[in-house]
Formats: structure tokens, C-alpha cells, sequence
């Protein structure tokens, strides 16, 4: 098979491109500044979160925690009635792996601490975050056919964060909203204070 060769002039002279079947549809992006929670509700704002999309996608980048210390997660619910409550019952693992700035330790292991058993409590998405200037979290979450009213609503989260000590946590979890109803807005909020700052991009994954 030959190689295709552009050059200045063969890519100058694109005018147009089209997303692929299959790829990441921008539908909204909500960024923070000492806000208590970013809420993504379908039809306000927008944002859509129904049956247009099989997948949706969302992206945390540089999410900044506003309160001290390490017990400020990232954490999410979901909720089947427009944002008036979040509260949908949620069964999940999560794992962690970390590792030290200085390579004095690193670890893997089942975090117990970090699951739900038939809960309506919010779902941890990182690790503990430290306010520092230069800490914070970015990752993301994938929420599977959100609209269907037959099964469950099956979820996968992964970040990477750091933490006070200089400590780089990678935190995984993954689930289902136990609720064959519609879910049809997605909170994020951190476990203590808020979020001080950082951005939230949410995206439809086309039908391939």
C-alpha cells in the first residue's frame, strides 16, 4: 500500500470536514467557578440526555476542589425526574492504583471504601482531592442508554488525580443505576465544599 503525502496546499485546501459515524457529538460544556454543583438536566440549557444518543460521554478537566484537606471528592448521582431529586439506587466497584511524585510507594487495590451496595448515596469518582494551586482531577464517564425504560443503566468512570504528599491516583469505578425509568439528569458536586474550579463537556456517541 502507498503512502499518501499532503502537503500546505492539500490541506489548505479542506473547507469543510464531517463528523463520523460512530464519534463524539459536543452537547454542552458547564464550567465551575466556587460552584456548589454542575447539573446536566435534558431539556434545560441545551443539554440533551434522552434517546438521541445510544452512549453519552462525559469529560473532567482540571476539576479543583475549594476546601483543604483530602477528603474532597468527586462525586456524581443521577436522577429520573429532571433534577428534582437525585437519588437513583446504585450497585458498583472501584478500584485504585497510586503512585508517589517522589517513587517512595505505589499500590493497587479493591477500594472498599469507595463502592455502593444498593445506595442512593452520591458515587465517589476520585480519590481525595487537595486544594494546592496545582492539583486537581481530570477523567472521564461513560453512561449507557440512559433513556431506556427496559434495563438497567449500566456506567464506567476513570480519573486521575493528586492528592496532598504528591501522590498521582488513577480511580476507577463502574455500575448501574438500578432503575428501568429514564435517566434524564446527571449531578456533579464535590463530597466537601465546592468546586472551585474546572470544566465539564458532555457528548453524544453517534450509532455506528
Amino acid at each position: 500500500m502507498a503512502l499518501v503525502k499532503y502537503n500546505d496546499n492539500s490541506i489548505s485546501a479542506v473547507t469543510s470536514t464531517a463528523l463520523a459515524e460512530g464519534s463524539l457529538v459536543p452537547i454542552k460544556t458547564l464550567t465551575a467557578s466556587g460552584s456548589a454543583s454542575l447539573s446536566f438536566v435534558h431539556g434545560s440549557n441545551d443539554v440533551v440526555l434522552d434517546s438521541t444518543y445510544p452512549i453519552y460521554k462525559f469529560e473532567f478537566i482540571n476539576i479543583h476542589p475549594s476546601a483543604s484537606g483530602d477528603g474532597n471528592k468527586l462525586q456524581f448521582n443521577l436522577s429520573t425526574d429532571g433534577g428534582s431529586n437525585y437519588n437513583v439506587t446504585k450497585t458498583t466497584t472501584a478500584i485504585r492504583s497510586w503512585h508517589y511524585e517522589n517513587d517512595s510507594e505505589t499500590g493497587l487495590d479493591y477500594h472498599t471504601g469507595g463502592d455502593l451496595a444498593q445506595s442512593t448515596n452520591f458515587q465517589v469518582i476520585t480519590e481525595g482531592l487537595n486544594n494546592d494551586n496545582d492539583h486537581g482531577a481530570s477523567g472521564t464517564m461513560s453512561l449507557f442508554n440512559p433513556s431506556s425504560t427496559t434495563f438497567v443503566k449500566h456506567f464506567i468512570t476513570e480519573t486521575s488525580s493528586i492528592r496532598s504528599g504528591d501522590i498521582n491516583y488513577r480511580y476507577m469505578t463502574a455500575g448501574y443505576g438500578n432503575t428501568t425509568s429514564s435517566i434524564n439528569a446527571v449531578r456533579f458536586q464535590i463530597s466537601s465544599g465546592n468546586i472551585d474550579s474546572g470544566t465539564i463537556k458532555l457528548y453524544g456517541i453517534k450509532d455506528s
